[in-house]
């Protein structure tokens, strides 16, 4: 059974603005005036073993939130909030691709999940009046999954792969060609009499997205005109993303109900969303339908996110680093089951953003908590602490 992707026009995909260039019918409709239409869902990464998916921080979006994301996610550049760099190099991209009225080069966006990447793919396909086709590393099991989308495209379409560093070997392989000459190498028959088939394809732009960069072989990256990373947001920057989220949701919130959901969102627009979903719930029910600070602080208190962020296993860890284990390392292994997480969910799932933020240290010998993790549990750091032996004593 051959896995289920995406066609979305500019009327049909909220990442994409409306309208064509070219003289192709607008919202992304064929020239027998057929409109293209979802054909189901990209595929999402797989969960980690033992992980926690509901976690109010969890910045891996599943899919019923998901799809309420579309909603919230700007079309056109100058609405995004943030990424200052980005763009205005992706600006200057879109803009001479217009001048020139070719197709905008290959773009690859990396980083940690929920920062954009997504949305940055739907806003170049908006700002160049096409449809986006989406898929996902994953969802291409083999090469004919991949060719049958490649010969499904129009000029200037964009094709968005999330998780890009998880193509098959045998998939990335027809993605060169089709990247470098837009032609489409295929092999018919097998053995003795097997021939080639190349097939051109109409010039459009793959955007790739990736959470891990160095897993992208050297050259499908090679083959991005333009490779952009991802950088977590400011706070005044979460403020702003809250401040349209709850125009769109239609949440009285104030200044400070924003900055105090923007303080806990770990730099990430994603998690910010969500905590001013959960927000809105509880003043719904327990406030008085406002969100001020003192209501944001006592929801999320409630959800179990503390000022900084942590949730309650991030607090668990940092509390078995230092009362359980009482400041020493500790390996990954011991400290797993210390907490009831599998090995891989802590190290994946909760140690980034314990390190990010300075509670935690990997050290040779194990896992160790940091004088400002002991301060955040309103502990006082041990004295002294144990140094190794030197080796002249």
């Amino acid at each position: 059974m051959s896995p289920r992707h995406e066609s979305l026009g500019p009327e049909e995909n909220p990442s994409v603005g409306a309208g064509r260039q070219g003289g192709r019918p607008a919202g992304g409709g064929l020239p027998d005036g057929r409109r293209a239409v979802r054909r189901g869902s990209a595929a999402s990464p797989a969960p980690l073993p033992g992980s926690d998916r509901h976690r109010p921080v969890d910045p891996v979006a599943d899919p019923v939130e998901a799809a309420e994301e579309a909603r919230l996610r700007p079309r056109r550049l100058k609405d995004f909030v943030g990424q200052g760099q980005i763009k205005e190099h992706l600006g200057i991209v879109l803009e001479a691709a217009r001048r020139r009225g070719q197709a905008v080069d290959h773009l690859l966006f990396a980083g940690p999940p929920g920062l954009g990447k997504t949305t940055m793919a739907g806003i170049v396909a908006g700002e160049m009046g096409v449809s986006i086709r989406i898929t996902s590393g994953p969802a291409l099991v083999r090469g004919g999954d991949l060719a049958a989308i490649l010969n499904d495209l129009r000029p200037g379409d964009v094709l968005f792969i999330d998780e890009i560093h998880r193509l098959n070997r045998a998939v990335e392989e027809i993605l060169y060609p089709a990247m470098e000459d837009f032609q489409l190498d295929i092999v018919i028959g097998k053995g003795p009499t097997a021939r080639t088939l190349r097939l051109d394809l109409p010039r459009f732009t793959l955007v790739g997205a990736t959470t891990r960069t160095g897993l992208v072989t050297g050259p499908l990256r090679d083959r991005f005109g333009l490779v952009a990373r991802l950088d977590y947001y400011a706070e005044d920057e979460l403020e702003t993303i809250v401040h349209r989220a709850a125009r769109i949701f239609s949440v009285p919130i104030d200044q400070g109900g924003a900055a105090e959901i923007a303080s806990r969102s770990r730099g990430t627009p994603r998690i910010a969303n969500r905590l001013l979903r959960r927000v809105r719930d509880f003043v719904e029910v327990r406030g008085e339908g406002a969100v001020t600070r003192e209501a944001a602080s006592a929801g999320l208190d409630l959800f179990g996110v503390d000022r900084i962020g942590l949730d309650k296993v991030d607090r668990a860890i940092l509390d078995a680093l230092c009362r359980r284990f009482g400041g020493r390392p500790v390996g990954l292994s011991t400290l797993a089951v210390a907490v009831g997480e599998e090995p891989d969910t802590v190290e994946d799932a909760y140690e980034p953003f314990l390190l990010q933020r300075g509670l935690l240290q990997r050290t040779a010998r194990g896992r160790v908590a940091t004088p400002a993790a002991w301060a955040h549990l309103g502990l006082e750091a041990p004295t002294g602490p144990e140094v190794p032996p030197s080796l002249f004593g």
